[in-house]
């Protein structure tokens, strides 16, 4: 299964980032072999749209679970949609994360925990 997670950086050691739509990279963990990819996220500078862009790139990348630290509402309604679950976690790594994830340490969350733009700087 792939697993998103949102990233300060390229891998694990780094810190999540606490943004979907507009986070620097995704880290998609395959949860059976354990290899991760960094994808530069190219919402990042979006103007608008940024959260339903890159829920569309979770279901085009297979995800079946997103592990960020905010969603907004519009990104919230079309992972929901597709059947991707969200769990919210803004602290440690993303090695931290995801083993809070794999632990049953998260609960995940079917509606948004922040305002449309959010992270739009």
């Amino acid at each position: 299964m792939k697993i998103a997670i949102t990233s300060q950086g390229k891998t694990l050691k780094d810190a999540p980032d606490p943004r979907i739509g507009r986070c620097q990279y995704f880290l998609i963990v395959n949860d059976e072999t354990n290899e991760v990819e960094a994808i530069p996220n190219p919402q990042i500078s979006a103007g608008g749209g940024a959260g339903i862009q890159t829920a569309q790139l979770m279901i085009d990348r297979e995800v079946k679970v997103v592990l960020t630290g905010n969603i907004g509402p519009n990104a919230s309604k079309v992972l929901n949609e597709a059947g991707i679950k969200v769990y919210i976690n803004n602290s440690g790594t993303g090695e931290s994360v995801f083993n809070d994830y794999k632990n049953g340490k998260l609960n995940p969350t079917i509606q948004a925990n922040v305002s449309s733009h959010f992270g739009l700087k």
